[in-house]
């Protein structure tokens, strides 16, 4: 049996494609696992045992030194253009 057709107005389209943007972005995103905030781009993210990874305002009040310190990229790291030096011939 079919159900019936929904008729969606242009603001409920638009609601729907920015939760399903939000979502996406969310779903990639690396998180401190103390406080739940998400990095900046250039800000250090420190790693610590069992896989903790927490941001710079919330490594100070770990008592332990962490095992790696990264700087956060962006996602478009890798993927820009790039000039060519040509060599004189």
């Amino acid at each position: 049996m079919l159900r019936p057709f929904k008729v969606l107005s242009e603001s409920d389209l638009e609601r729907a494609l920015l939760r399903k943007g939000v979502g996406a972005m969310a779903a990639g995103r690396r998180a401190c696992g103390d406080c739940g905030r998400t990095p900046l781009v250039g800000e250090r993210i420190f790693r610590f045992r069992r896989g903790a990874v927490v941001c710079a305002l919330c490594a100070g009040s770990r008592s332990t030194a962490p095992e790696a310190v990264e700087t956060v990229r962006s996602g478009e790291r890798g993927h820009t253009v790039r000039p060519v030096l040509r060599h004189a011939a």
